[in-house]
């Protein structure tokens, strides 16, 4: 069965495509897809990570987003975003097989609102949830020289942490020597422009399909 999911991309239209198990089969194994994005270029990156991820027979992505942070908090956030994807919840990483997280740059790191979130899964740490699962990262900046190899990197550390199976892009991929905007051995990346209105192009769509598809087939191979 195939079902119309709600759309990946902050304010985007473009619908997820979600494939259910038929009655009396198993459900398809996972790879959750999660993401913070302000202005749009990190979520529709992400659409394009999902994307390589169905593209693996028999893996499934699962996209879900983390709220934004305030220094004073006046309220708290809804339990559903106005739009793009949901609210990641503790059992979409028990479920999963395998993980990828992608946030802007920060001055070189990682968005606050990104690390909020990793900063309160010490329960799974000291669980194990994620250990033996396959992870990869992707990023966003306004300029190829924005610090993206370094925010990837950030996004690394807490995955090592958890055990996790670090995924990079292998130059195996032959547009990781070509591309000219994004793109990295470390993870996919985007060059969103000094306005954040620059469209993922060709090259960088392609490698952060590839990032998905490696990722969802270790997962296979290891769940």
């Amino acid at each position: 069965m195939v079902v119309i999911a709600r759309n990946l991309a902050e304010g985007a239209r473009a619908p997820c495509i979600l494939r259910l198990p038929t009655s009396g089969s198993a459900a398809m194994p996972e790879v959750l897809v999660v993401y913070y994005s302000r202005g749009g270029s990190v979520a529709r990156l992400a659409r394009h990570v999902a994307r390589g991820i169905g593209e693996v027979d028999g893996m499934v992505a699962r996209v879900r987003s983390v709220p934004p942070v305030a220094p004073v908090t006046q309220a708290a956030a809804p339990p559903v975003p106005d739009d793009g994807a949901p609210y990641v919840e503790a059992r979409d990483l028990q479920e999963c097989t395998g993980l990828l997280i992608g946030s802007p740059t920060r001055f070189g790191n990682m968005a606050a609102p990104l690390k909020h979130w990793i900063d309160g899964l010490g329960g799974d740490w000291a669980s194990g949830t994620l250990v033996g699962k396959p992870a990869g990262v992707f990023t966003s900046s306004s300029s190829q020289h924005g610090g993206q190899e370094s925010t990837l990197l950030s996004m690394m550390l807490p995955l090592l942490h958890h055990g996790c199976v670090i995924v990079g892009i292998p130059f195996t991929e032959p547009l990781l020597s070509s591309t000219r905007t994004g793109g990295s051995p470390y993870g996919a990346s985007h060059v969103a422009g000094a306005r954040d209105d620059q469209p993922v192009d060709d090259d960088e769509a392609y490698l952060a399909r590839a990032l998905g598809r490696r990722v969802a087939m270790l997962a296979g191979r290891l769940a």
